[in-house]
């Protein structure tokens, strides 16, 4: 994108400039429309699991940006030669089962035949500009909450190989399908100062997304950061995804491990999620009770580290 004439507008409050999680555009003094669109190919054997995962994927880009889902498009790619016409019923019934639990609606959408099954959803959400969240508004002294715990790539790896029993598979179901809808709506409260959302890049190449963006070091208390069942074991096996290794190495540089740190925790944190968590940024004095309210709203939410500093660069530091 970095060589492309993209045309400048004023009312473009968020574009490509800061990584951030969707697009926003600015329609009137009260109301800023957000875009995002994600899709992919299944990771579980459940179509209607693999159309909730998707579904909830994508909607978390709104969330990301403080707005609320209002409408929603299906993008299918889809093998007709290969797979039965329920596969896809299922799939598309699962996802609009996650639109209508998100408040939004199925406008239409699209499909091709292709070699591989995807899906996903191209999202539509609205945000007063007064409460938009970008990853770029940290301040230094805020603090860092997590809703989710990580791992999910690995867990993905591990059922897909047939390695993880069911009580893993309903795990890594339960936790990518999960809104980030309670987390967003309940944080508002607290001004949070910035947001972003842990999917492919893994928490720590989102959390420096956010360091970049706002200009800032983040310092991280790796002990406080939640771990799903069984992902470190897995990892001892050797089944993260490939994608993992290809974070480590991107983000090798503005990202720090300490290297009293086990193995194979550092390497979970760049584990690619799917429909991972929000991180937000919020002020030290409204961190506890915020924590609180999440975990009282059934969010397992964790305090995870805080900005320590200026950095024009960006930095994030695992402790």
């Amino acid at each position: 994108m970095a060589n492309l004439p993209i045309k400048k507008d004023p009312r473009l409050l968020v574009g490509v400039e800061s990584s951030d999680d969707a697009g926003v555009y600015l329609l009137n003094e009260d109301t800023a429309l957000i875009q995002t669109l994600d899709f992919f190919t299944p990771i579980v054997d459940s179509p209607y699991d693999f159309g909730r995962i998707a579904a909830a994927n994508a909607l978390s880009d709104v969330y990301a940006m403080g707005g609320r889902p209002v409408t929603a498009m299906n993008i299918v790619c889809f093998p007709a030669g290969d797979l039965p016409e329920s596969v896809l019923r299922e799939t598309l019934e699962g996802g609009l089962e996650k639109i209508h639990e998100s408040g939004a609606v199925l406008a239409g959408g699209h499909s091709v035949d292709d070699a591989e099954f995807k899906y996903g959803l191209s999202v539509t959400g609205i945000v007063h500009p007064q409460k938009l969240l970008t990853n770029a508004g940290s301040r230094i002294g805020d603090r860092l909450i997590l809703s989710k715990a990580i791992g999910t790539g690995i867990l993905a790896t591990a059922v897909k190989g047939n390695i993880a029993d069911q009580k893993i598979a309903d795990l890594l179901v339960r936790v990518t399908s999960t809104l980030n809808r309670q987390a967003a709506e309940t944080v508002q409260a607290f001004s949070p100062t910035a947001c972003t959302d842990i999917t492919g890049f893994g928490l720590a190449g989102h959390l420096f997304e956010m360091a970049r963006a706002s200009g800032k070091q983040l310092q991280i208390d790796t002990s406080s950061i939640p771990i799903l069942e069984s992902a470190i074991q897995f990892g001892e096996m050797g089944l993260f995804p490939a994608g993992a290794y290809a974070n480590k190495k991107h983000f090798s540089g503005p990202v720090t491990v300490d290297p009293r740190i086990n193995d194979i925790l550092a390497d979970i944190l760049f584990d690619p999620q799917t429909s991972g968590g929000l991180v937000h940024s919020l002020p030290a004095s409204k961190a506890a009770e915020c924590l609180a309210a999440l975990r009282d709203k059934g969010v397992d939410a964790h305090l995870i580290g805080e900005v320590a500093g200026d950095d024009a660069c960006g930095k994030v530091v695992f402790m």
